[in-house]
């Protein structure tokens, strides 16, 4: 009895050893916040809830064009690895039944069903990427509602990736900064091993800018403004057409609306 209460003892010391130290490790993590966000300049574009309206009427009727892809990808360093496997995407395009999944029924137009409509992080308003989040490499911006990341942060665990229902989040497999063709120095590049999304232009807002996208798309199918603001361009579109948004039975929130 003696000998079974000492063994018993010596495992619950040796647990209580193993948790000691893991304790700081955990608090190490648990510690970190969220970057501090310096006061913007004056020239700055700010919003309490930053949103996007994607019209797919007007962006089907150009067919094909992808003006919107390819400027994000060259000012925000994107490498294309040029295979699906290695890819890392930003913006991108994808066949509407594949998109929202939820909308498909078996009447649906061709029209509608089969064309590619643009898809981007969401910048939920509930993100349960940065719920998972061990270091907070990517957080929620309490100022606008802008789901960032800090690729200097990330340690590359891919918890916000596998969290993400929307598939807006891309993993850097291989060092990206080998297959760009031209860097721009105006947006850091990234390392291998680290996690990247779409930012909605944060460097540019700052600058008093819009989103790279919208001022490349020639058929003016999106819009950026001001959820909280009644007369924003955003708003107006919502009141006025019919809208939907990718999964909205996860109670994510996502803050990219598509009028269809």
């Amino acid at each position: 009895m003696a000998k079974s209460t000492r063994r018993g003892f010596l495992k619950l010391a040796g647990v209580a050893a193993v948790g000691m130290g893991a304790k700081p490790v955990y608090d190490a993590f648990a510690r970190r916040s969220a970057p501090e966000q310096p006061t913007p300049p004056a020239e700055a574009l700010t919003a309490k809830r930053w949103a996007m309206v994607v019209d797919t009427r007007k962006c089907l009727r150009e067919h094909g064009c992808t003006d919107c892809i390819t400027t994000c990808h060259l000012v925000h360093n994107v490498p294309d690895f040029g295979n699906p496997k290695d890819e890392v995407k930003w913006v991108w395009k994808e066949q509407f039944e594949h998109g929202f999944p939820e909308q498909h029924n078996e009447f649906m137009s061709d029209d509608l069903r089969h064309k590619d409509v643009l898809l981007l992080c969401n910048h939920c308003d509930n993100p349960p990427c940065v719920r998972v989040c061990p270091t907070q490499a990517t957080w929620k911006r309490e100022a606008d509602g802008i789901v960032m990341m800090d690729m200097h942060r990330c340690i590359g665990c891919r918890y916000c990736m596998a969290a993400c229902p929307y598939g807006s989040r891309s993993f850097n497999w291989r060092d990206p900064r080998t297959h760009i063709a031209k860097i721009d120095e105006g947006f850091p590049t990234r390392t291998r091993g680290v996690v990247e999304k779409c930012n909605f232009c944060a460097e540019r807002l700052v600058r008093g800018e819009i989103p790279a996208c919208v001022e490349a798309c020639k058929a003016k199918a999106l819009a950026f403004g001001d959820l909280e603001d009644p007369e924003s361009e955003v708003r107006d579109l919502l009141s006025r057409h019919f809208n939907i948004r990718r999964k909205p039975g996860l109670g994510t929130q996502p803050e990219v609306y598509y009028i269809v």
